[in-house]
């Protein structure tokens, strides 16, 4: 219960000019599964490691690399110099796979989450050209996806996907919420049971987005202010958010849990919102995969 501060919702990066910067462990959650964190390495460093029984998902932030490994070697040399210019390259590893990892610009960021995994699938590097972009919403709710590691990639129980959020408009609304395991009379999921963390970039130094984690009986309810390369996790509940205005609003969603799936519940008391919508916002969509340069 929040009440007793069972719950930490905001995850606050540490300063550092290389090496990790932002964590979030499956113990800062109470979770079962879910892993994330944001590194820097400079230009002519790196970083090995191995999958051991987890199944990783590589997001590349900004910069360019080389990684290898005992699976295979993949080069990436048209990385985007920020989130907001260009959209992500992907890299799956399975477990019990070797890694280093080859800064090949001055500076790289990446993110990674992971998993526990006891299956084994092929290592994947998705290209920014390969991505799906969704426009979602409508109006001052309108809003980019692009599905990196989305439902149906071939993995475990890792998804991620990646959100441009403009400034002032309302993301992940309708609020909803995949707290639970429901399927229907026909064995049809209606909504998985997921954790999830969002990562937040802001495109001017001073902005900020809002937050709000909630549940129907509100024994969980709080706002977190969510600034650059901070983390909002979502243990359970609603989680709607907004971007500050004269902000644009980046985030990554990472989520594990019961099933490879984003299914979701809305809040059912906001549901009649989604067929208000006149028209969408013509800020989005905010990047492409034409966008991509040299990082």
């Amino acid at each position: 219960m929040i009440k007793d501060k069972k719950y930490d919702l905001l995850a606050k990066p540490n300063e550092v000019e290389e090496g990790i910067y932002q964590q979030v462990l499956k113990e800062d959650g109470g979770w079962q599964y879910l892993n994330f964190e944001a590194r820097l390495i400079k230009k002519g460093n790196t970083w090995s490691g191995n999958t051991g029984e987890n199944e990783y998902g590589f997001i590349l932030l900004s910069g360019n690399y080389t990684m290898e490994t005992d699976k295979g070697t993949w080069t990436v040399s048209n990385g985007r110099k920020d989130v907001f210019s260009g959209i992500a390259h992907s890299l799956y590893l399975p477990r019990r796979t070797n890694f280093t990892l080859h800064a090949n610009s001055e500076v790289l960021d990446i993110a990674y989450g992971w998993c526990e995994t006891d299956q084994d699938f092929e290592p994947v590097l998705k290209n920014p050209e390969q991505v799906e972009v969704e426009i979602r919403g409508g109006d001052n709710a309108t809003r980019q996806i692009n599905d990196l590691l989305g439902p149906g990639f071939p993995c475990h129980r890792l998804v991620a996907v990646e959100v441009y959020t403009p400034s002032g408009n309302w993301s992940s609304f309708p609020a909803h919420k995949h707290d639970e395991r429901i399927v229907d009379e026909k064995g049809n999921l209606l909504e998985a049971c997921l954790e999830e963390t969002y990562f937040y970039k802001i495109d001017k130094a001073q902005g900020y987005a809002i937050q709000q984690v909630y549940t129907d009986d509100r024994s969980l309810d709080e706002i977190a202010v969510a600034r650059n390369n901070d983390v909002v996790l979502i243990p359970k509940g609603y989680h709607p958010v907004v971007a500050g205005h004269g902000y644009n609003v980046y985030y990554l969603n990472f989520l594990t849990g019961s099933d490879q799936s984003l299914a979701n519940s809305p809040d059912p008391k906001h549901e009649w919102i989604f067929g208000s919508w006149k028209g969408r916002d013509e800020r989005i969509p905010m990047v492409t995969a034409k966008m991509n340069n040299n990082g």
